[in-house]
């Protein structure tokens, strides 16, 4: 075996970070909803400052986890382009991402607003589900004959743009910028550093996503374990777990978002 990460050692540190960041999204953001924070007059510096200091242990608690969070999505990113590289079948791909962000949407909806179902917000497989087809169209493109190298550039540029503004037309998670990421990191493929550069580039206002890079940096191109449906179970499962515990702890009918 090739020294490094493998893809499931990556898969697994992502799920680990995804689900930290959800404990903090969904307990802790409710715990501060309840202490007062969504009725609480913002204007009123001092009174600002109260509740800061009387939430410290909560509020640090909150953002420690949504920092953890933040590595999650550039490893999900990076992943999904390995999966479209070495898919035999892309549609079958496609479809698999969708029906789980069907299935997700939910789970998803009660955790983050506490209501069955909520259009405001998509969850994450959508934005997953949207870059992968983005990659079908940009390869067919790819593939394709051009008179001119200029006209299949500008294609490629407009296939991109359309996947990012329908994610960001649908409000998923991440939006915009998570389909912009698969796209970027499917472009620079063949060289790992280039990848990190533009990942760096891409999440410059959400630095601690920079962490995501150092397991990537070490991956080993190899698939490992097969966690594949361990994942896709995973997502909306442990939403439903989360969602159970603020229920059992009286803030089910509190909005994390």
């Amino acid at each position: 075996m090739k020294k490094g990460l493998t893809g499931s050692t990556l898969k697994i540190i992502a799920m680990v970070a995804m689900f930290i960041d959800h404990v903090g999204a969904t307990i802790f953001a409710r715990m501060l909803m309840a202490s007062g924070l969504n009725s609480m007059d913002t204007t009123n510096t001092e009174l600002v400052m109260e509740w800061v200091n009387a939430n410290a242990d909560i509020y640090g608690a909150y953002t420690l986890c949504r920092m953890i969070g933040r590595i999650a999505f550039p490893i999900f990113c990076f992943l999904l382009v390995e999966g479209f590289r070495h898919t035999s079948d892309a549609k079958k791909y496609a479809i698999r991402l969708f029906a789980f962000a069907l299935i997700s949407e939910i789970p998803f909806d009660l955790a983050f607003s506490s209501k069955v179902l909520e259009f405001n917000y998509q969850n994450v497989f959508f934005t997953l589900a949207i870059g992968f087809v983005t990659l079908m169209a940009y390869k067919k493109v790819e593939e394709r004959e051009f008179q001119n190298q200029f006209t299949k550039i500008l294609m490629q540029i407009l296939v991109g743009i359309v996947g990012a503004f329908a994610a960001q037309l649908l409000r998923t998670d991440y939006g915009m910028m998570g389909v912009l990421v698969i796209v970027m990191f499917y472009v620079l493929r063949d060289n790992r550093f280039y990848q990190i550069a533009a990942g760096i580039v891409l999440f410059i206002e959400n630095m601690t996503a920079w962490f995501a890079f150092l397991p990537i940096l070490a991956y080993n191109g190899k698939r490992g374990l097969n966690v594949k449906w361990a994942f896709y179970a995973f997502y909306p499962v442990h939403l439903i777990v989360l969602y159970g515990i603020c229920c059992l702890m009286g803030m089910g009918a509190i909005p994390a978002i």
